[in-house]
């Protein structure tokens, strides 16, 4: 009879974990939807952004722009951006990007560059702060938004915009998440700074949508919505040189395209707390059943057991 309360009571226990982790996927769910928001709203903004840039750029064609942030200089040492989560039960998502950072780091070591780190999240944190002996960290960032919001993409631009202007470091790549799909993040490395001149505006940009199949949530990728802000008229006069203009634009295209980045990578860390919660809410699932089938196993023969005994008493 022990071991049938030992059995019933891990099946209490996996159907309460089982609740716990139901409604962490509920969560995390209802939480893509903001960031899903968030990414549409930041949208128009951006475009027109990229727009105005792009038409800057047509007039300097023929001139030598005096843009720092468009600068590439001799390469020495190199500031890596690592965006993780402050929370775990999230699959792979934040060892994935240690190991990319890890990965990245090494390659720029033995190429005979000298690396340092900028930590967002606190598993990253952490993870690389119990290293230090090996790893050089620049500064560190936590305690963020989950829903990324333009004041903290503003903070970490400033951090690494001021090294990199005092030339303390020669260039800078973030390495984050970039969402494909509900089951599927891959880390990547995106050069911020210096920024190139052809890449202002993006044609592959792409966009998810949480929607609804089959009963159950499911998140889309799709080709964005092409750029539709209109071209600045030819004859147009700009009471500022355009080097003034890319000098008081740059920044902020900067500052949202560490946004983005920020954005994905909360979209992917959300996308993949929903797809591990709803792994271990199967799991439980099973287990509960697994369970209920041993202790009616274990039930019915202690039953026998008794039945036996009787019928051996009466016997005798």
């Amino acid at each position: 009879m022990a071991n049938l309360k030992d059995i019933r009571d891990r099946i209490v226990s996996v159907k309460n974990t089982r609740k716990i982790t139901e409604a962490m996927r509920l969560v995390a769910a209802a939480k893509v939807r903001r960031a899903q928001e968030q990414v549409l709203r930041s949208r128009p903004f951006a475009d027109r952004l990229a727009r105005v840039l792009e038409n800057i750029q047509t007039r300097l064609r023929f001139e030598i722009a005096d843009a720092p942030l468009l600068k590439s200089r001799d390469v020495n040492a190199i500031t890596l951006v690592a965006i993780t989560g402050d929370r775990g039960l999230c699959g792979g998502y934040n060892s994935n990007i240690i190991k990319r950072t890890e990965q990245r780091y090494a390659e720029l070591k033995s190429q005979g560059f000298n690396p340092d780190l900028v930590l967002i999240g606190k598993k990253a944190i952490t993870y690389f702060q119990n290293r230090q002996s090996q790893y050089n960290i620049r500064t560190t960032f936590k305690e963020l938004e989950q829903v990324p919001t333009a004041q903290d993409a503003e903070s970490i631009t400033n951090e690494v915009l001021a090294d990199f202007l005092s030339e303390s470091t020669d260039r800078v790549e973030v390495i984050y998440t970039k969402f494909i799909n509900l089951v599927s993040c891959n880390p990547v490395v995106q050069t911020l700074l210096p920024l190139d001149p052809q890449g202002i505006a993006e044609s592959d940009d792409e966009i998810f949508r949480l929607t609804t199949k089959d009963s159950r949530l499911t998140i889309e990728k799709g080709a964005g919505p092409a750029n539709d802000q209109p071209t600045l008229p030819s004859d147009i006069v700009f009471e500022q040189s355009p080097d003034q203009l890319l000098n008081a634009l740059l920044p902020l295209y900067l500052q949202n395209q560490l946004l983005r980045s920020l954005q994905e990578s909360a979209a992917s860390e959300l996308a993949s707390r929903m797809t591990a919660m709803n792994n271990a809410s199967d799991n439980a699932k099973e287990l509960a059943k697994t369970l209920t089938l041993d202790y009616n196993k274990a039930r019915q023969a202690a039953i026998t057991q008794e039945i036996l005994e009787v019928v051996g008493g009466a016997c005798a």
